[in-house]
């Protein structure tokens, strides 16, 4: 198998396609440029050229330190090219956490985003400094970091000798060669290294090709998930060998504006941006005049019962059926994705997390297709997801071709194929841990598989715990449900060994300082509305709404509201925004012992 990351770069089809588009000021006003991709391979092969030339060896690494910017893209190739490897690091990740996985995956030279990202790296160690963003300050004892701008036009003048050694080491390139080093966000310990081959990219990109028939050349994709991640990151690469020019948003709290600009024909997501987009959208309809609720109300039935019922199962619509759902699409549907900015969705990859099956259903109703999807960073991302037609609402879909996906122990899902990692860098321990005496890779999620072939998770297995009465609680599952409600920002299941299930919660204090207006309760500060037995009885009222159809045992019979969120920073919460559950019971252990006296 050819590694395509590294023959890429040099068999570019169509060069004046746009490759990328980046935001830039103008006026005031937001303008995306576009990068062809003819002047993207010649960007990476004149970075490979400088980084060869400044002793980038083979299969050492290059660290990269940076919010989403065309320039990460541009320096993977280039570490490509060189059979090194990039090792992404969160843009939100503290110095202690740079400085272990600068020290674990021996990093030398590390590329920087902005001001804060320099100064980390300063103070880590790290023996050669690229800086992306021009208005970056360097240390006044500064005398080795250089700007990307800089690097580009080194790269540019390097001498021929330099530039064939790069061709030489991209044709050397080999399937089992390191192509990157994806750091786990550790919910339980120290982050381990997953160690990804060419073979294993080269292997991710076919299966999802083949399964994700609906997008061709030309579609666009809008980066939204940092390109640290392994969805963002094998996504972009899927996106760049199938001719999908790519636009690279730089600031997470503007997606909302970049999808309106943009318009994009698909964009992976994790399951907090539709929550959000889904509640929205109730609220409002909530808040309509009678007519105009019912027409609405009306209007998602139908457009379920034809996406659902007919398109899904690959069956032909009945004729009044349709017309009735062409209206209701003419009238509010492409309106509401035009407000979205989804307009011209083709597909939006959903994963990283559970999410309900309401929020699905009615994402396919108004016609925005959603494709809920499962994997991991030991196994280059995607495992399974939904397929064209036939899929099932509530599952994470069905493998990828080549992919074996089986029930071990405990309930664990397992998998065997070619994308599944070779091991943890410099772990040989954990490497022996991850894996069954007959290969197949421990996942850590529990789950079953149906007739059909569609993958349920259950829960993290690490997660899940015993009351003391023996009942097993999923908090991940009960999470999510609260989640799908805007009161509740942050949510921290609790339970294990004791007699009831509780939750420390972090809620929308604008939404409850409203609530409290409308009852007359005063203007309140958080402590004051924490505090507030009526405040308190509407969020019970919430959770027992959400959580109804569950056993008695999963009911959450008491909770704490959190005036202060959870917080990287505090190492309460991961790089992806899961719950680290041990810290939470370390650092809010009197809460939670008030909760059960």
């Amino acid at each position: 198998m050819i590694p395509v990351l590294t023959s890429l770069p040099r068999n570019i089809t169509n060069p004046e396609m746009t490759a990328l588009f980046f935001p830039a000021e103008i006026n005031g006003k937001t303008k995306w440029l576009p990068v062809s991709r003819q002047h993207f391979a010649e960007n990476v092969l004149s970075v490979a050229a400088a980084l060869a030339e400044m002793g980038l060896g083979v299969q050492e690494s290059i660290g990269i330190f940076s919010e989403n910017r065309p320039e990460i893209l541009i320096t993977d190739f280039a570490a490509w090219q060189l059979r090194s490897f990039p090792v992404n690091i969160y843009a939100t990740s503290s110095a202690d956490q740079v400085k272990y996985i600068v020290e674990n995956a021996e990093v030398k030279f590390i590329l920087v985003g902005n001001q804060s990202h320099y100064d980390t790296a300063r103070k880590v160690g790290v023996k050669q400094i690229i800086t992306a963003d021009p208005a970056i300050e360097f240390d006044k004892d500064d005398t080795t970091s250089i700007r990307f701008t800089d690097l580009l036009s080194r790269g540019a003048a390097a001498s021929d000798e330099v530039k064939n050694e790069v061709t030489l080491r991209a044709g050397q390139c080999m399937p089992d060669d390191i192509a990157t080093l994806l750091y786990t966000s550790g919910t339980t310990g120290q982050p381990k290294g997953a160690i990804l081959t060419h073979g294993n990219f080269s292997s991710a990109i076919e299966l999802n090709h083949r399964r994700l028939t609906i997008l061709k050349p030309g579609d666009t994709s809008l980066s939204f998930l940092p390109l640290s991640h392994i969805f963002e990151m094998a996504w972009s690469c899927f996106c760049l060998t199938y001719s999908m020019p790519i636009y690279v948003n730089r600031d997470t709290a503007k997606i909302q504006q970049a999808l309106r600009e943009v318009a994009p024909n698909c964009m992976c997501a994790v399951p907090r941006f539709w929550e959000k987009v889904y509640t929205a959208v109730m609220e409002k309809i909530e808040a309509m005049g009678a007519i105009s609720r019912t027409m609405a109300k009306r209007a998602i039935a139908v457009g379920k019962r034809r996406n659902l019922e007919y398109v899904r199962m690959g069956l032909k619509v009945p004729a009044m059926l349709e017309r009735e759902y062409q209206l209701y699409n003419g009238r509010i549907f492409r309106k509401l994705r035009t407000a979205i900015g989804v307009q011209d969705g083709k597909l939006y990859p959903t994963a990283g997390a559970p999410i309900a099956a309401e929020i699905v259903e009615f994402c396919q109703s108004v016609g925005i297709n959603m494709c809920i999807g499962y994997g991991l960073s030991e196994t280059t991302a995607t495992v399974s997801c939904f397929p064209e037609t036939e899929y099932a609402i509530g599952s994470v879909g069905t493998a990828l071709s080549g992919l074996k996906v089986r029930i071990g122990d405990n309930s664990e899902i397992q998998v065997f194929g070619p994308t599944v990692m070779t091991g943890y860098y410099k772990m040989p321990e954990a490497t022996a841990e991850a894996f069954t005496d007959d290969g197949w890779f421990h996942t850590g999620d529990a789950g079953r598989i149906d007739s059909q072939g569609n993958i349920y998770i259950t829960d993290r297995i690490k997660d899940l715990f015993k009351t003391s009465n023996g009942k097993y609680i999923a908090p991940q599952a009960l999470e999510s449900r609260l989640g799908a409600d805007p009161l509740f920002e942050q949510v921290a299941i609790i339970g294990d060994q004791r007699k009831f299930v509780s939750a420390l919660i972090v809620p929308d204090y604008k939404a409850l300082a409203k609530f409290a207006a409308d009852n007359h309760l005063g203007v309140l500060n958080r402590e004051e509305l924490a505090k507030n037995p009526k405040v308190n009885d509407y969020v019970m009222q919430k959770i027992e709404k959400l959580t109804a159809d569950l056993a008695p045992y999963e009911h959450i019979k008491r909770f704490t509201l959190l005036t202060t969120p959870f917080t990287m920073e505090r190492g309460e919460i991961t790089n992806t925004l899961k719950v680290r559950r041990r810290v939470i019971l370390d650092h809010y252990a009197n809460e939670i012992d008030k909760m059960y006296e």
